[in-house]
């Protein structure tokens, strides 16, 4: 008799996502955007298969505070659901005169929504590339807005006669614990030193994390024979929201523009895609006439092209401002390719304006 066994049990785990798209027109917008509308509010619309989750998208036409007064702020809203969160991504854009997507604008990761929650941008594109584009963003004054929504279903596994049919999310706590290693130091095997700062961290977390530090403790490197880290070019603060990305996966704390420059410069040194994606979310959402030149310079620096084409398109809107700035001036001289590409851009973008045609449609839901 053999005494091999044949596996008879099996199984498979399957991720439901189901996507739809909204697509909302607001007529004689212009009239929203001296202050009289604060904010307006969409039909609601839903899933054909789950008409039990109701949605509606959200327009401040002039910003929800102080902060974002000068921009256009957009937001999903979930108004009905069952008993638990509804799990989604969300990406937002608006439809110009040629019928092509401008200013996409996307959630970097599934967000949870409960009732009357509501997720989005509140510097979702400034008031002013509105106004003095009319025919190009604004044909015969109407907004066109659209939202593409992602769902994330439950989480089945086969077979499950004595399974719980759905398995609770426990991402939340499961980064919490690891944010609590990071914060309290407690185990760790490496010491990293930054400007004069020590930092206790484990060797096994940054490893699998990035594949930077990976390298450094796989061969026979320094780092590998002391457990030490010297980290010679990167800020204090700005180390330490990349360390709380690397256990929590959480989006750091940007407080301020060169916060944001500051950690998409460590998240490429070290190889943290996702982090790198989020400081480009955080810079083109924050763009001003002051650091329009310098944003574009680190967008080409570390290969960003959705933030490059960003700062592009708000050269060309704010051209006459920016070519003022120091940043601008200095710009032309260490990196005239940027330059050159600035004035491309500009040349290529003002065409439309000449001879668009205006697109009329009609808004689905």
């Amino acid at each position: 008799m053999s005494g091999d066994l044949e596996a008879k049990n099996w199984g498979y785990t399957q991720i439901s996502v189901q996507k739809f798209c909204c697509e909302w027109t607001i007529s004689n917008f212009s009239f929203c955007m001296g202050g009289s509308r604060k904010e307006i509010t969409s039909p609601l619309f839903s899933l054909e298969a789950n008409e039990e989750v109701a949605w509606c998208l959200r327009v401040h036409p002039n910003g929800v505070d102080e902060e974002s007064k000068d921009y256009l702020s957009v937001f999903l809203e979930l108004l009905s659901h069952p008993e638990s969160p509804v799990w989604a991504k969300y990406e937002f854009w608006i439809i110009n005169c040629q019928g092509e997507k401008f200013q996409r604008m996307k959630s970097p990761n599934v967000k949870s929504f409960l009732q009357n929650e509501k997720r989005g941008f509140k510097k979702f594109i400034l008031r002013d590339p509105l106004l003095s584009n009319p025919h190009w963003l604004l044909p015969k004054d109407q907004l066109t807005l659209c939202c593409k929504v992602s769902i994330v279903g439950g989480f089945y596994s086969m077979p499950g006669q004595n399974m719980k049919p759905e398995i609770k999310d426990s991402r939340h706590r499961w980064t919490d614990d690891l944010g609590e290693l990071w914060k309290n130091s407690l185990f760790s095997d490496c010491c990293l030193l930054v400007d004069g700062h020590e930092f206790r961290a484990h060797k096994a977390i940054l490893a699998a994390r990035s594949p930077v530090f990976r390298a450094m403790f796989e061969h026979e490197m320094k780092e590998k024979l002391t457990n030490r880290i010297e980290i010679h070019d990167l800020d204090p603060q700005v180390f330490k929201e990349m360390m709380g990305f690397i256990y929590t996966g959480k989006m750091p704390h940007f407080h301020s523009h060169s916060m944001a420059t500051g950690v998409l410069a460590a998240a490429d040194k070290y190889g943290l895609e996702d982090l790198m994606a989020m400081c480009e979310d955080a810079l083109c959402r924050n763009f001003s006439v002051e650091n329009a030149a310098y944003t574009l310079i680190l967008a080409d620096l570390h290969s960003r092209n959705h933030l490059k084409t960003q700062a592009l398109d708000f050269i060309s809107l704010h051209a006459s401002e920016v070519s003022e700035t120091s940043g601008w001036k200095s710009m032309v001289k260490s990196h005239p390719h940027l330059v050159a590409e600035a004035f491309h851009f500009l040349a290529s973008a003002q065409c439309p304006f000449l001879e668009a045609k205006v697109h009329t449609g009609t808004s689905q839901l």
